[in-house]
């Protein structure tokens, strides 16, 4: 039998284990473990890609597993629908308080940050696909939503929506 004492040591070394275990996990994988940081954005560049304020900080934000169309880059045209897209991001996103959830991999090549954007609970990510703003991309390891993605994509080309109806694809 174990003193006392040193029970409660074990007890307490096992659980910070335990909970820093779990809490790791949750950042690996989108959807498991506590909603992620809130953060505020503070511009939104275009459709996929947002300014934040993160632990004081600003850094930029890439959705993960969407892509919409192309307005910021000198070296290409701006894209059918890209104008639309980014007014959807900008409409919803500027000024307010949204949540990260991070998938494996947390920033891309360009030092941006890598994540799923929640507002107020809505997967803002997903309504870019359902609503016809985006096409998927799918960039491994970070696949947690490829599949709802895919299936939401789907349905908007079949009923023209947004991007699937306006431009030729």
């Amino acid at each position: 039998m174990l003193h006392p004492r040193r029970a409660s040591a074990v007890f307490v070394a096992a659980l910070a284990a335990t909970s820093l275990g779990g809490w790791r996990l949750g950042l690996a994988r989108a959807g498991d473990g506590p909603d992620g940081p809130a953060v505020r954005v503070t511009s939104v560049i275009d459709g996929d890609t947002i300014e934040v304020v993160l632990a004081g900080r600003p850094d930029r934000v890439r959705l993960l597993g969407v892509d919409t169309p192309e307005t910021v880059d000198p070296h290409r045209p701006v894209g059918c629908y890209g104008p639309e897209a980014s007014a959807f991001t900008k409409q919803h996103l500027a000024g307010r308080t949204v949540r990260l959830r991070f998938d494996r991999q947390r920033r891309d090549r360009y030092g941006r940050l890598l994540a799923y954007v929640y507002l107020r609970g809505r997967f803002v990510n997903a309504s870019l696909i359902e609503l016809g703003y985006a096409r998927t991309l799918s960039v491994p390891p970070n696949t947690a939503h490829a599949a709802e993605l895919a299936s939401l994509e789907r349905r908007a080309a079949l009923d023209g929506r947004g991007l699937w109806g306006a431009c030729s694809t």
